[in-house]
């Protein structure tokens, strides 16, 4: 569907739009400055804020930060970086954190939008909310490091209090996933 969006964008910014208005992922375009020029319906979730057109620069969140917490201002994000060095950037996970203090953790595809002639024209990004998959592999690895504790412990209650735990770490692992 991205393809197509892409190649929406080569005929008429306008059908770009309204291909990009059914994805049910976050989905926003920049000029050349950076400044938001459209966004859809999902990043106002994904944000938890309504992005204001011609004023956001680079991103739709409110607040950024690296995966270990350190303050990501707006001016040094992918996006940014994918329209100041014109190359879409790949492989960077982060976190969003909204007007009312929660935070997701996400994955961004910026990529430069380029005209018939090849020319840049703005970049589009789709940020992929993460959050639930982390937790669920986190839940699973903390499953698995009980199990593994507990084949090298002598001690039967401890054996089983470990147990329990991967087993407590198990089922909240699938209530996220059967939640969705």
């Amino acid at each position: 569907m991205l393809q197509t969006a892409l190649e929406a964008w080569n005929d008429r910014e306008d059908a770009l739009t309204a291909v990009l208005d059914e994805l049910p992922v976050a989905t926003y375009i920049t000029d050349l400055d950076g400044a938001v020029s459209y966004f859809n319906q999902a990043c106002l979730a994904l944000a938890g804020r309504t992005p204001v057109v011609q004023h956001d620069r680079w991103c739709v969140t409110w607040k950024l930060y690296t995966l270990d917490g350190v303050f990501l201002p707006h001016d040094a994000c992918p996006m940014a970086l994918a329209v100041r060095e014109r190359r879409a950037v790949r492989g960077v996970e982060a976190l969003a954190e909204r007007p009312d203090g929660s935070r997701i953790r996400f994955v961004p595809y910026p990529t430069p939008l380029l005209d018939k002639s090849g020319e840049m024209v703005g970049a589009i990004n789709l940020l992929l909310d993460v959050t639930e998959q982390r937790q669920v592999d986190g839940l699973r690895s903390q499953a698995e490091r009980c199990r593994r504790l507990a084949k090298g412990i002598g001690n039967p209650r401890t054996v089983d209090t470990l147990m329990e735990m991967a087993v407590d770490y198990e089922a909240q692992a699938t209530a996220i996933i059967k939640a969705n």
